[in-house]
């Protein structure tokens, strides 16, 4: 007799429902409003004299910067959507 491997088909279903809400306009607009304000404030905190200086700039963690609030920020509203979606029946 051979072992039956568990279904993931509701997991699956639950992560096409949430890359669905992850790419709604309005997370995505809200996202990257927040990632550009935050993005600026972590690069004046981190490489603020070096840019005022005219140094060299980490170029990656300048990107890093603005590419980590729009993760959370979008992953954050999503969750709250799918949250309220389920709740709501």
């Amino acid at each position: 007799m051979q072992a039956k491997l568990p279904i993931l088909s509701g997991l699956h279903f639950k992560m096409i429902g949430f890359a669905k809400i992850l790419v709604k306009r309005q997370i995505m607009l809200n996202a990257l409003r927040i990632s550009i304000v935050v993005g600026i404030l972590l690069n004046a905190i981190n490489q603020g004299t070096q840019f005022i200086n005219g140094l060299d700039i980490i170029w990656g963690q300048v990107v890093l910067n603005f590419i980590v609030p729009y993760c959370v920020a979008s992953y954050s509203a999503a969750k709250i959507d799918l949250e309220s979606k389920n709740s709501d029946g």
